[in-house]
C-alpha cells in the first residue's frame, strides 16, 4: 500500500490511475456486458478520491475519471471524430468533478459513522445529478447511464419499473459506496451492510411487490433487416434487399412490418413509384410496413428522418419526424462555433430538421404503435410519454451501420430491454445492419438477436400487455429526490458550519493603550 501511495504521488500517474479507474465500468455494459461488474466497478475510483490529499486534488480524480469513463464509453466513435472523441470525453467529464470533491468530503480522512451513513444516499444522488445533466440532449443523451449495466438482469429490470433506469443507478452507486467502506473505514461496517441489506430489501420488495403488466392477446410482428449495402446506387439498392426480404413474409399473418431507420432515402412523394410497390408489399403480406425516411422533404424545407406508416393503398398518412438528432451525427451544436468539426471527422455536413411532438400510430385492427428514431430509444421520457398515451407496442428503428463492428450495436439493442421493462410495453428495436431484438413488456428477450453479420427477415410473436407501471404513473421521481437530498445535504452542511463558527473561541482581545502609549494589564 506504502509503494501504491509513492506510485500516486505523481500527478501524472494520479491522472492516470483516475481515467483507468472511470473506465472500469464499461465491462459492465454489450459488448462484454459483465452486468454483475457495475456493482464494483466504481470502488477504485471511490477510493482514489477519498484518500486525495487536497478537495482540489479529489475533483481532478473525479474529472480525470469521468474523463476515462466518457471515452470508454464512445471509443468506437473515434474512428468517426477522431481528436474531437478528446473533447467530448474532456467536456462530459468534467461533470464529475464536484462528485469527486463530495466523495473526499464525505469518505476523506477519519469519516464519522454519521458522515459514511449519509455517503450512502448523498454520493448516489451525486451521481445521479451528473447523468441527469449529461442526458441533455445537447451534451449527448443518456447513453451510457450506469442502471443501463442492467439490462438483462430480470430482477432489476422489475426495479425500473418502479423508478426508471434511475433508481437503478442510484442503487448500483449506493452498492459501491458501501463496498468502499467496507474496504477502507473498518469502523463504519455497520452502515455499510444496513445500506448493502437495504438494497437487497428494495430489490426484493419489487420483485414480490410491483404490479406487473397483464398479458392479453398476441400480435405477430416482422423485422426487416437487409444488411450492410453500400456503393454507388445504395438506397435503391438497400430498397430492392428490403422489397426482396418483405416479400417472402407473404402468409405468414402478419399484424405489422418494421423497417430500420433510413430504410427507404427518398421522400415517397418524389417517387411515387416506392410509394406503389411498398403499397404492393403490405397488400401481399396482409399488414401495414413502418418504413424510416431519409430524405429532403417535398413539402417543406430540410432533411427528415420519418417513421412512415404504408398500408395496401399506400402512405397512411401516419407520421413521426424524429424529434431529438444526434449531436455531430446529424446536426452540429453550436455549428458556427463548432462547425471544423466537419474536417477532421464524419460530422453532419447539414443539420436535419426536427419534428415537433411524438406520435401513436393505428397501425390497423386496432394495434397502436409508438415509434422512435435511433437513439430516440436512450430517452426515457419519450417512451414513457408513448406508453402513457395508449401506445401498445414500443418501436425503435435504427441503423449503427457506421459502428458496425464495435460495442455501439449490442448497447443500441439492450437498451430496448429498460425501455420496456420501464413501460410494461414491449418494444421493437429494428436496424438495418444489426443488431435488431424484440423485448416482451418485463424486458425479456423475445427470440433470438438479428446479429450485425444477417441480412434476414424474422416474425416474432409479441404478446401485448395492459395496465400500467408505477414510473408511467410517476415518472422521474428517482432523479428529483436525488436533489432533494443533496440540497438538503448542503443545506445541513451549511447549518453546522455557522455552528461552528458561533461555537468557536474568540480570540483575545488586544491589550489597549493608555494616553502615554504603554499597555494597561489587568490588576494595574
Amino acid at each position: 500500500m506504502k509503494t501504491l501511495d509513492r506510485w500516486l504521488t505523481s500527478p501524472w500517474r494520479r491522472s492516470a490511475a483516475a481515467a483507468v479507474a472511470g473506465a472500469l465500468p464499461v465491462l459492465a455494459f454489450p459488448g462484454p456486458a459483465l452486468w454483475w461488474w457495475a456493482w464494483l466497478a466504481l470502488v477504485p475510483w471511490l477510493l482514489l478520491a477519498c484518500t486525495a490529499p487536497t478537495w482540489r486534488r479529489a475533483a481532478y480524480d473525479g474529472w480525470c475519471g469521468g474523463f476515462g469513463f466518457m471515452l470508454a464509453m464512445h471509443h468506437w466513435l473515434l474512428p468517426n471524430l477522431h481528436v474531437f472523441t478528446f473533447v467530448i470525453a474532456a467536456l462530459l467529464g468534467a461533470l464529475w468533478a464536484p462528485w469527486g470533491w463530495l466523495v473526499r468530503r464525505l469518505l476523506g480522512g477519519a469519516p464519522s459513522v454519521r458522515r459514511v451513513a449519509a455517503s450512502l444516499v448523498v454520493l448516489p444522488s451525486g451521481w445521479l445529478a451528473v447523468e441527469l445533466i449529461r442526458s441533455w440532449e445537447g451534451l449527448g443523451g443518456p447513453w451510457g447511464v450506469l442502471g443501463a449495466s442492467q439490462w438483462q438482469v430480470a430482477p432489476t429490470l422489475r426495479l425500473a419499473s418502479v423508478g426508471g433506469v434511475w433508481l437503478l443507478s442510484f442503487l448500483v452507486v449506493a452498492v459501491n459506496v458501501a463496498v468502499a467502506v467496507l474496504v477502507a473505514v473498518r469502523r463504519a461496517r455497520v452502515p455499510a451492510l444496513a445500506g448493502l441489506v437495504a438494497t437487497a430489501a428494495a430489490t426484493s420488495a419489487a420483485w414480490l411487490w410491483s404490479p406487473r403488466p397483464d398479458a392479453g392477446e398476441r400480435v405477430a410482428i416482422a423485422v426487416v433487416q437487409p444488411g450492410i449495402v453500400a456503393g454507388r446506387d445504395s438506397a435503391d439498392r438497400r430498397f430492392d434487399r428490403e422489397e426482396e426480404l418483405t416479400r417472402r413474409l407473404a402468409d405468414r399473418d402478419l399484424d405489422l412490418i418494421v423497417w430500420g431507420e433510413s430504410s427507404v432515402g427518398f421522400d415517397l412523394d418524389d417517387r411515387p413509384d416506392l410509394a406503389r410497390r411498398l403499397a404492393a408489399l403490405s397488400r401481399e403480406t396482409g399488414a401495414d410496413i413502418l418504413v424510416n425516411v431519409d430524405a429532403r422533404r417535398s413539402d417543406k424545407p430540410g432533411i427528415y428522418k420519418s417513421s412512415v406508416l404504408v398500408g395496401p393503398d399506400g402512405p397512411t398518412g401516419e407520421r413521426y419526424d424524429k424529434m431529438r438528432l444526434v449531436p455531430f451525427g446529424e446536426y452540429v451544436p453550436a455549428r458556427s462555433l463548432l462547425g471544423w468539426a466537419t474536417s477532421v471527422g464524419e460530422a453532419a455536413g447539414e443539420d436535419r430538421r426536427r419534428g415537433s411532438e411524438q406520435v401513436v400510430m393505428d397501425a390497423g385492427d386496432g394495434l397502436r404503435i409508438g415509434p422512435m428514431v435511433c437513439f430516440e430509444s436512450a430517452f426515457p421520457d419519450m417512451s414513457r410519454r408513448l406508453a402513457a398515451d395508449g401506445a401498445e407496442v414500443l418501436l425503435a428503428q435504427s441503423s449503427t451501420s457506421t459502428f458496425q463492428h464495435t460495442w455501439a450495436p449490442e448497447q443500441h439493442a439492450s437498451l430496448a430491454a429498460l425501455r420496456a421493462a420501464e413501460t410494461g410495453r414491449p418494444m421493437v428495436h429494428a436496424t438495418l445492419t444489426g443488431v435488431s431484438a424484440v423485448y416482451d413488456a418485463n424486458g425479456a428477450r423475445i427470440g433470438a438477436w438479428l446479429g450485425t453479420d444477417a441480412s434476414a427477415s424474422r416474425v416474432y410473436e409479441v404478446p401485448l400487455t395492459h395496465g400500467s407501471t408505477p414510473y408511467v404513473r410517476y415518472g422521474d421521481w428517482a432523479p428529483h429526490a436525488a436533489l432533494l437530498i443533496l440540497a438538503a445535504w448542503a443545506a445541513a452542511e451549511g447549518a453546522r458550519a455557522v455552528r461552528l463558527r458561533r461555537s468557536a473561541p474568540r480570540p483575545p482581545a488586544p491589550p489597549a493603550r493608555t494616553a502615554h502609549g504603554s499597555e494597561a494589564r489587568p490588576g494595574h
